[in-house]
């Protein structure tokens, strides 16, 4: 399945997306569960949501362009990685691959879903984008052994991890750079295991304006998604519906040395196989209405 969160007369309902005649519509699963979450965690509203989406007529189901999406869900923590890909691995003395991952976190204001726009701060900032592939947890881990890690996992989405550069190094934390409040879109999708499988051979792409500025595949990631989720299980506990940005792939040389920091007006989407697509349009304060 490939879940969403959609607004309906301003309350946040769950759904689910089909294709029908080349366009992707929503079937609203609200009759099913309260929430997309419910339904990641719970086997028997598993069962329930898929009859109800087998059972709907698509032909009736609205248009995805017409629906406004919220994040698939709202995690009770984001935990993000850094440098977690070949060819963007960050510092390194004598180019041997890290023990442990590159972990920071990004708090609740950074949260955004995938119609909103991402607004610029309104104090100088270098702004630039990350497209990652995110985890969503289904079953609470502490200390899970790496064989059993990715039976803990209820699916995978996209991620933007946002991040105001010149914020992230101006001190050894990164932590002010990386959560401006929407810096962290997520969605549009959580597409259960069933569907998506382990991201075996996965591409993930960037595309800024229409030209491809990152490419990678999961078989290049330093920390792939079961030992990431082992060696983070050993000292976060990671509940249900928490999410985990797994990194971003290195910029082509041609983007980085080209690269500008975000404008109004600017877009980037973020592509990964049988995941769907994330586009994150940029905005300044002005544009977006945001009160002074």
């Amino acid at each position: 399945m490939r879940l969403v969160t959609h607004v309906h007369e301003s309350s946040e309902r769950p759904g689910a997306l089909v294709e029908h005649d080349g366009t992707t519509r929503v079937v609203d699963l609200a009759g099913v569960a309260a929430t997309t979450l419910d339904i990641l965690t719970d086997p028997a509203l598993a069962d329930a949501a898929r009859a109800a989406i087998e059972a709907a007529d698509p032909a009736l189901l609205p248009a995805l362009d017409d629906v406004r999406l919220a994040p698939p869900v709202r995690p009770g923590q984001v935990l993000a990685i850094g440098y977690n890909y070949e060819g963007h691995r960050g510092p390194s003395r004598d180019g041997s691959l890290p023990s442990t991952p590159n972990v920071f976190v990004k708090t609740r204001n950074a949260l955004s879903g995938p119609h909103d726009d991402v607004v610029l701060p309104r104090v100088p900032a270098a702004v630039d984008y990350e497209g990652e592939i995110a985890i969503v947890v289904g079953r609470r881990m502490v200390d899970v052994a790496e064989a059993d890690a990715l039976a803990h996992v209820a699916g995978y989405t996209l991620y933007d991890d946002v991040t105001a550069r010149d914020w992230q190094h101006a001190t050894s934390q990164w932590t002010l750079g990386k959560n401006f409040t929407g810096f962290g879109q997520l969605g549009p999708a959580v597409v259960t295991v069933d569907e998506a499988g382990d991201l075996t051979g996965v591409e993930l792409e960037v595309e800024r304006d229409g030209v491809v500025v990152a490419r990678a595949t999961t078989a290049q990631m330093v920390f792939p998604v079961a030992r990431l989720l082992h060696l983070l299980s050993q000292v976060i506990p990671l509940e249900p519906g928490d999410v985990v940005a797994t990194g971003s792939a290195a910029k082509t040389p041609e983007a980085s040395a080209s690269h500008v920091p975000m404008a109004d007006g600017d877009a980037v989407t973020i592509t990964a196989t049988g995941l769907g697509s994330l586009t994150t349009r940029f905005v300044s304060p002005t544009t977006s209405g945001e009160p002074s």
